[in-house]
Protein backbone atom coordinates (compact mmCIF):
# COMPACT_ATOMS: atom_id res chain seq x y z
CA UNK A 1 0.00 0.00 0.00
CA UNK A 2 0.95 3.31 -0.62
CA UNK A 3 0.14 7.06 -0.62
CA UNK A 4 -0.83 7.61 -4.08
CA UNK A 5 -4.49 7.96 -5.65
CA UNK A 6 -6.25 4.75 -6.04
CA UNK A 7 -8.30 4.23 -9.19
CA UNK A 8 -10.70 1.76 -8.64
CA UNK A 9 -10.97 -0.95 -11.11
CA UNK A 10 -14.03 -1.74 -13.86
CA UNK A 11 -14.97 -4.55 -11.44
CA UNK A 12 -13.92 -5.22 -8.35
CA UNK A 13 -12.27 -8.48 -7.09
CA UNK A 14 -11.57 -9.70 -3.51
CA UNK A 15 -7.66 -9.99 -2.50
CA UNK A 16 -7.32 -12.00 0.55
CA UNK A 17 -4.57 -11.22 3.14
CA UNK A 18 -5.39 -6.97 2.55
CA UNK A 19 -4.13 -5.99 5.58
CA UNK A 20 -5.89 -5.07 8.59
CA UNK A 21 -5.82 -6.76 11.70
CA UNK A 22 -9.48 -8.29 10.74
CA UNK A 23 -8.04 -9.64 6.89
CA UNK A 24 -7.61 -13.03 7.93
CA UNK A 25 -11.51 -13.63 8.79
CA UNK A 26 -13.12 -10.74 6.17
CA UNK A 27 -14.47 -11.97 3.24
CA UNK A 28 -17.53 -11.20 0.55
CA UNK A 29 -19.34 -14.13 1.19
CA UNK A 30 -21.62 -15.25 4.17
CA UNK A 31 -22.65 -18.88 4.98
CA UNK A 32 -20.73 -21.19 7.61
CA UNK A 33 -17.06 -22.07 7.17
CA UNK A 34 -17.16 -25.47 9.00
CA UNK A 35 -19.39 -27.38 11.28
CA UNK A 36 -19.58 -27.01 14.62
CA UNK A 37 -22.62 -26.91 17.08
CA UNK A 38 -22.98 -24.45 19.79
CA UNK A 39 -23.32 -25.58 23.41
CA UNK A 40 -26.34 -25.36 25.08
CA UNK A 41 -25.90 -24.74 29.42
CA UNK A 42 -28.44 -24.80 32.40
CA UNK A 43 -30.56 -21.47 31.41
CA UNK A 44 -33.16 -20.71 29.36
CA UNK A 45 -31.41 -17.93 27.92
CA UNK A 46 -28.32 -18.89 26.04
CA UNK A 47 -26.17 -15.84 24.60
CA UNK A 48 -23.05 -16.54 22.24
CA UNK A 49 -21.26 -13.28 21.75
CA UNK A 50 -17.90 -11.45 22.74
CA UNK A 51 -17.17 -8.42 25.24
CA UNK A 52 -17.11 -5.88 22.24
CA UNK A 53 -19.20 -2.62 22.44
CA UNK A 54 -22.08 -4.73 20.73
CA UNK A 55 -21.47 -7.15 22.70
CA UNK A 56 -21.77 -5.25 26.24
CA UNK A 57 -24.76 -4.02 25.78
CA UNK A 58 -26.99 -7.60 26.04
CA UNK A 59 -24.77 -8.82 29.00
CA UNK A 60 -25.20 -5.29 30.45
CA UNK A 61 -28.88 -5.64 30.34
CA UNK A 62 -28.88 -9.19 31.27
CA UNK A 63 -27.23 -7.90 34.34
CA UNK A 64 -29.52 -5.16 34.82
CA UNK A 65 -32.78 -7.69 34.43
CA UNK A 66 -30.85 -9.84 37.17
CA UNK A 67 -30.36 -6.59 39.49
CA UNK A 68 -33.83 -6.21 39.70
CA UNK A 69 -34.19 -9.54 41.01
CA UNK A 70 -35.68 -11.35 37.72
CA UNK A 71 -34.47 -14.86 38.54
CA UNK A 72 -36.04 -15.56 34.68
CA UNK A 73 -33.32 -13.64 33.31
CA UNK A 74 -30.41 -16.22 34.35
CA UNK A 75 -28.20 -16.49 31.35
CA UNK A 76 -25.21 -18.80 30.23
CA UNK A 77 -22.77 -16.59 28.25
CA UNK A 78 -20.94 -18.87 25.74
CA UNK A 79 -17.64 -16.86 24.12
CA UNK A 80 -17.48 -16.20 20.19
CA UNK A 81 -14.02 -15.80 19.44
CA UNK A 82 -14.57 -13.29 16.04
CA UNK A 83 -11.03 -13.30 15.75
CA UNK A 84 -10.55 -16.64 15.17
CA UNK A 85 -13.64 -17.13 12.91
CA UNK A 86 -15.48 -18.70 15.56
CA UNK A 87 -19.01 -16.95 14.22
CA UNK A 88 -18.39 -18.43 11.25
CA UNK A 89 -19.32 -22.29 12.45
CA UNK A 90 -22.01 -24.28 11.57
CA UNK A 91 -24.07 -23.86 14.50
CA UNK A 92 -23.31 -20.14 14.83
CA UNK A 93 -24.89 -18.93 11.28
CA UNK A 94 -27.86 -21.05 12.63
CA UNK A 95 -29.15 -18.57 15.09
CA UNK A 96 -27.05 -15.36 12.94
CA UNK A 97 -27.18 -15.73 9.17
CA UNK A 98 -24.96 -12.67 9.22
CA UNK A 99 -22.47 -14.11 11.66
CA UNK A 100 -21.79 -11.29 14.10
CA UNK A 101 -22.20 -10.86 17.51
CA UNK A 102 -23.78 -10.99 20.03
CA UNK A 103 -26.95 -13.98 19.14
CA UNK A 104 -29.18 -15.32 21.48
CA UNK A 105 -31.49 -18.43 22.11
CA UNK A 106 -34.09 -18.22 24.24
CA UNK A 107 -35.50 -21.93 24.86
CA UNK A 108 -38.20 -20.92 27.76
CA UNK A 109 -40.88 -22.11 25.26
CA UNK A 110 -42.21 -25.05 23.58
CA UNK A 111 -39.75 -23.72 20.61
CA UNK A 112 -36.43 -21.84 20.45
CA UNK A 113 -36.53 -18.38 19.44
CA UNK A 114 -33.38 -17.32 18.04
CA UNK A 115 -32.64 -13.58 18.02
CA UNK A 116 -29.77 -11.51 16.37
CA UNK A 117 -28.95 -7.98 16.43
CA UNK A 118 -27.96 -6.23 19.63
CA UNK A 119 -30.77 -3.95 18.85
CA UNK A 120 -33.30 -6.40 18.36
CA UNK A 121 -31.78 -8.68 21.51
CA UNK A 122 -32.22 -5.23 23.66
CA UNK A 123 -36.06 -4.80 22.55
CA UNK A 124 -37.07 -8.38 23.08
CA UNK A 125 -35.89 -9.04 26.27
CA UNK A 126 -37.40 -5.29 27.60
CA UNK A 127 -40.61 -7.18 26.08
CA UNK A 128 -40.47 -10.19 28.05
CA UNK A 129 -39.12 -8.59 31.22
CA UNK A 130 -41.30 -5.45 30.79
CA UNK A 131 -38.15 -3.53 31.96
CA UNK A 132 -36.32 -0.50 31.14
CA UNK A 133 -39.02 0.02 27.46
CA UNK A 134 -41.81 2.60 28.72
CA UNK A 135 -45.27 0.82 27.30
CA UNK A 136 -46.51 4.50 27.28
CA UNK A 137 -46.02 7.29 24.56
CA UNK A 138 -44.39 9.41 23.70
CA UNK A 139 -41.59 8.46 25.90
CA UNK A 140 -41.51 4.78 24.19
CA UNK A 141 -41.10 6.19 20.95
CA UNK A 142 -38.30 8.36 21.94
CA UNK A 143 -36.59 5.47 24.06
CA UNK A 144 -36.35 3.04 20.19
CA UNK A 145 -35.33 6.53 18.50
CA UNK A 146 -32.84 6.21 20.37
CA UNK A 147 -31.56 3.01 20.49
CA UNK A 148 -32.25 2.96 16.62
CA UNK A 149 -29.80 6.50 16.46
CA UNK A 150 -27.00 3.96 18.02
CA UNK A 151 -27.46 1.04 15.66
CA UNK A 152 -27.44 3.66 12.81
CA UNK A 153 -24.73 5.74 14.01
CA UNK A 154 -22.42 3.79 15.63
CA UNK A 155 -20.83 2.02 12.69
CA UNK A 156 -18.81 5.46 11.53
CA UNK A 157 -16.97 5.37 14.80
CA UNK A 158 -16.37 1.52 14.23
CA UNK A 159 -16.02 0.45 11.31
CA UNK A 160 -14.95 4.20 10.15
CA UNK A 161 -13.07 6.22 12.96
CA UNK A 162 -12.05 3.08 14.59
CA UNK A 163 -11.03 1.14 11.80
CA UNK A 164 -9.03 3.90 10.58
CA UNK A 165 -7.46 5.35 13.27
CA UNK A 166 -6.59 2.64 15.08
CA UNK A 167 -6.70 -0.96 12.97
CA UNK A 168 -5.75 -0.34 9.25
CA UNK A 169 -2.42 -1.25 8.07
CA UNK A 170 -1.43 2.38 7.58
CA UNK A 171 -2.32 5.45 8.79
CA UNK A 172 -4.34 7.84 6.14
CA UNK A 173 -5.21 11.68 6.78
CA UNK A 174 -8.65 11.84 4.78
CA UNK A 175 -10.67 8.59 6.26
CA UNK A 176 -9.70 9.74 9.63
CA UNK A 177 -10.03 13.28 9.38
CA UNK A 178 -13.38 12.59 7.52
CA UNK A 179 -14.64 9.64 10.22
CA UNK A 180 -13.06 11.64 13.08
CA UNK A 181 -15.56 14.84 12.65
CA UNK A 182 -18.55 12.54 11.93
CA UNK A 183 -17.82 11.32 15.72
CA UNK A 184 -16.97 14.35 17.16
CA UNK A 185 -20.54 15.54 15.49
CA UNK A 186 -22.26 12.70 17.06
CA UNK A 187 -20.73 12.97 20.43
CA UNK A 188 -21.83 16.75 20.62
CA UNK A 189 -25.49 15.49 19.26
CA UNK A 190 -25.71 13.38 22.66
CA UNK A 191 -23.87 15.70 24.56
CA UNK A 192 -26.92 18.85 23.56
CA UNK A 193 -29.46 15.99 24.58
CA UNK A 194 -27.69 15.24 27.43
CA UNK A 195 -27.61 18.49 29.22
CA UNK A 196 -31.46 18.91 29.63
CA UNK A 197 -31.67 15.13 29.71
CA UNK A 198 -30.30 12.86 32.76
CA UNK A 199 -30.66 10.01 30.46
CA UNK A 200 -30.68 9.85 26.92
CA UNK A 201 -34.38 8.80 26.59
CA UNK A 202 -35.48 11.12 29.27
CA UNK A 203 -35.62 10.72 32.97
CA UNK A 204 -35.66 7.12 33.41
CA UNK A 205 -32.57 4.56 32.41
CA UNK A 206 -33.79 2.41 29.27
CA UNK A 207 -31.96 0.09 26.97
CA UNK A 208 -31.27 3.26 24.94
CA UNK A 209 -28.51 4.17 27.64
CA UNK A 210 -27.38 0.54 27.20
CA UNK A 211 -26.80 0.28 23.71
CA UNK A 212 -25.41 3.80 23.59
CA UNK A 213 -23.03 3.80 26.47
CA UNK A 214 -21.07 0.75 25.69
CA UNK A 215 -19.83 2.75 22.32
CA UNK A 216 -19.80 6.26 23.00
CA UNK A 217 -19.50 6.57 27.34
CA UNK A 218 -16.29 3.76 26.74
CA UNK A 219 -14.97 6.40 23.95
CA UNK A 220 -15.17 9.72 26.08
CA UNK A 221 -13.03 7.69 28.92
CA UNK A 222 -10.90 6.46 26.63
CA UNK A 223 -11.25 2.83 26.81
CA UNK A 224 -12.25 3.01 22.98
CA UNK A 225 -9.57 3.23 20.48
CA UNK A 226 -7.38 5.45 23.14
CA UNK A 227 -8.54 8.33 21.31
CA UNK A 228 -10.01 10.59 23.86
CA UNK A 229 -7.23 12.76 23.80
CA UNK A 230 -7.48 12.69 19.42
CA UNK A 231 -11.08 14.03 19.59
CA UNK A 232 -10.84 16.04 22.77
CA UNK A 233 -13.45 13.97 24.25
CA UNK A 234 -13.53 15.73 27.61
CA UNK A 235 -15.03 19.10 26.12
CA UNK A 236 -18.39 17.06 26.20
CA UNK A 237 -19.10 17.95 29.43
CA UNK A 238 -22.83 16.76 30.16
CA UNK A 239 -21.72 13.17 28.18
CA UNK A 240 -19.12 12.73 30.25
CA UNK A 241 -21.21 13.06 33.57
CA UNK A 242 -23.71 10.47 31.74
CA UNK A 243 -20.59 8.20 31.54
CA UNK A 244 -19.37 8.14 34.75
CA UNK A 245 -23.06 7.30 36.08
CA UNK A 246 -23.68 4.69 33.81
CA UNK A 247 -20.44 2.80 35.00
CA UNK A 248 -21.13 3.13 38.68
CA UNK A 249 -23.88 1.00 38.08
CA UNK A 250 -23.03 -2.37 39.45
CA UNK A 251 -24.71 -4.08 36.92
CA UNK A 252 -22.80 -2.21 34.02
CA UNK A 253 -19.98 -3.29 35.70
CA UNK A 254 -20.50 -7.38 35.72
CA UNK A 255 -21.66 -7.01 32.09
CA UNK A 256 -18.86 -5.36 30.62
CA UNK A 257 -16.85 -7.89 32.26
CA UNK A 258 -18.89 -10.97 30.35
CA UNK A 259 -16.60 -12.75 27.11
CA UNK A 260 -14.21 -9.88 27.82
CA UNK A 261 -10.72 -10.74 26.20
CA UNK A 262 -8.96 -7.62 26.24
CA UNK A 263 -7.78 -5.08 29.44
CA UNK A 264 -7.05 -6.10 32.85
CA UNK A 265 -6.73 -9.63 33.25
CA UNK A 266 -8.88 -9.92 36.70
CA UNK A 267 -11.75 -8.34 34.52
CA UNK A 268 -12.34 -11.06 32.33
CA UNK A 269 -15.04 -13.31 32.23
CA UNK A 270 -14.69 -15.20 29.32
CA UNK A 271 -17.84 -17.56 29.73
CA UNK A 272 -20.52 -16.87 32.08
CA UNK A 273 -22.69 -19.65 34.11
CA UNK A 274 -23.61 -18.50 37.07
CA UNK A 275 -23.58 -15.26 39.06
CA UNK A 276 -20.91 -16.67 41.41
CA UNK A 277 -18.53 -16.31 37.91
CA UNK A 278 -18.40 -12.41 38.41
CA UNK A 279 -17.24 -12.18 42.16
Amino acid sequence: MDNSTYTPPKVWQWEQGNGGQFANINRPVSGATHEKELPIGKHPLQLYSLGTPNGQKVTIMLEELLELGIKEAEYDAWLINIREGDQFSSGFVEINPNSKIPALVDRSGEKPIRVFESGSILTYLAEKFSAFLPTTQPERAETLSWLFWQMGSAPFVGGGFGHFYTYAPEKFEYPINRFAMETKRQLDVLDQRLANNHYIAGEHYSIADMAIWPWYGALVKGWLYDADEFLSTHEYQHLNRWADEIYARPAVQRGRRVNRLHGDPAQQVRERHDASDLR
